[in-house]
């Protein structure tokens, strides 16, 4: 029963944190307020997960990165052979699987799904959707209109997209709800990116798709919460205001979509590198270091040490909180990808099923350290104006993302049942 509800202790906690780093610690919302957004939390969590035809529902969006998977290999077979997926033109040893290429069997996906993205926009399903979330949000948090469509856009629109759906409002917006979006921002994941998640998670943790689009939904009324005892402020306005996006045509969405779709797989690509290699040279460096307990320092492994308190605040065993502090301490440094990979990778046993699903939610988002330049840049280019304060934001953000996905994590937490 204690274990059930450790997640508690992890949500006082990061409520704790986020007033502690408040820019006017006598400016925090009400009681009410914060209770009410912690419920609609909670709620979130219980309805969808818990109530099995909400969650058949949901599930139906495995089904559906499971056709875009298979759509996106007859064009990636097509472009790069065997490679790409197509049928090898040698025959494989006895017992031994055909290669899996990353780069050309997995991040296609991107480019396919922004592509889609796009072509749903224009043709307002997808819009339709935002002013959806942006409605609920207004109504059950009394949010401004531009933070509700701000909210709306997030689950579907990557770190660079979002900000492009408002840019007519950035130069006029307050500084309260500039940080709320972008620790909204920061705090979900963008649907070409879940649907690349969603895939390298398909074999440990079961309807992965579903998963993450809930870890999202949750973790918007969090950021909310954690950007208002951050940066406080009241919203300007409630009145909806409209997605500022649009696309010439069908084929202008298509082409456009894909565009963005692969300069977005050039990126993770190089990113992904360029972590890897970061990471292997810090390895290096701490090998020189004297040996603790019999082993070498590793970089996952002082992350293990370092995050491992906040990972057994939200819900984690003690024994397995190492093993999710340093995959928290991948995602939140270097990249959320990376930590899945990990988790991907982790041996049998290592999480139990309840832990690996508090550790999912905990890591979905954005709040990466490279994110910071992405997101501050772009908010920079839309309104410049307002460069220096989206700067001095950044960092705030990230920590906000970061507060936000933990709080996540222990609701989820919450609601599993232990096995």
């Amino acid at each position: 029963m204690m274990q059930q509800f450790q997640g508690l202790i992890g949500l006082a906690a990061v409520l704790l944190l986020a007033w502690s780093l408040s820019e006017d610690r006598a400016n925090r919302p009400g009681w009410r307020w914060l209770g009410g957004a912690l419920l609609l939390q909670l709620a979130i969590a219980v309805i969808v997960v818990r109530v099995p035809a909400v969650w058949a529902a949901v599930g139906v969006a495995n089904q559906g990165v499971a056709a875009i998977e298979k759509a996106t290999l007859v064009g990636s077979s097509y472009m790069f052979g065997f490679l790409g997926g197509a049928p090898l033109p040698f025959a494989l040893a006895q017992g031994a699987s055909p290669p899996l290429i990353i780069a050309f069997q997995i991040l296609p996906l991107i480019i396919v799904f922004s592509a889609l993205s796009a072509l749903l926009w224009h043709w307002g399903i997808l819009k339709a959707f935002v002013r959806g979330l942006s409605w609920a949000l207004r109504r059950t948090l009394g949010v401004s209109g531009v933070v509700g469509l701000g909210g709306g856009g997030t689950l579907f629109l990557g770190v660079v997209e979002s900000p492009l759906v408002l840019r007519a409002w950035f130069a006029t917006m307050s500084r309260s709800d500039l940080f709320a979006i972008m620790a909204m921002i920061m705090a979900t994941i963008s649907g070409a990116i879940l649907v690349l998640y969603a895939s390298t998670l398909g074999n440990v943790i079961p309807n992965a798709a579903g998963h993450l689009i809930v870890a999202s939904l949750i973790s918007l009324p969090a950021a909310l919460m954690v950007a208002r005892l951050m940066v406080p402020g009241q919203p300007q306005s409630t009145e909806p205001a409209e997605p500022d996006l649009a696309y010439d045509g069908a084929m202008d969405a298509v082409v456009r979509g894909a565009m963005e779709g692969v300069q977005l797989m050039l990126a993770v690509i190089g990113i992904i590198i360029t972590i890897f290699a970061l990471v292997n040279l810090a390895d290096q460096i701490l090998a020189l270091a004297p040996h603790v307990d019999g082993a070498a320092l590793t970089l996952k492994r002082m992350f293990g040490w370092i995050f491992s308190p906040l990972m057994w605040a939200i819900g984690v065993p003690w024994d397995q909180a190492p093993a999710a502090g340093a995959l928290m301490g991948t995602k939140a440094i270097l990249n959320e990808y990376v930590a899945y990979l990990d988790l991907a990778a982790l041996p049998a046993g290592t999480l139990d099923p309840r832990s690996a699903l508090i550790v999912t939610y905990a890591l979905a988002g954005f709040a990466n350290l490279a994110s910071i330049g992405l997101l501050v840049s772009t908010i920079a280019s839309l309104s410049p104006e307002r460069r220096a304060e989206a700067a001095g934001l950044g960092v705030k953000s990230w920590i906000a993302g970061n507060l936000a996905t933990l709080m996540t994590g222990a609701m989820i937490g919450l609601v599993t049942p232990l096995v």
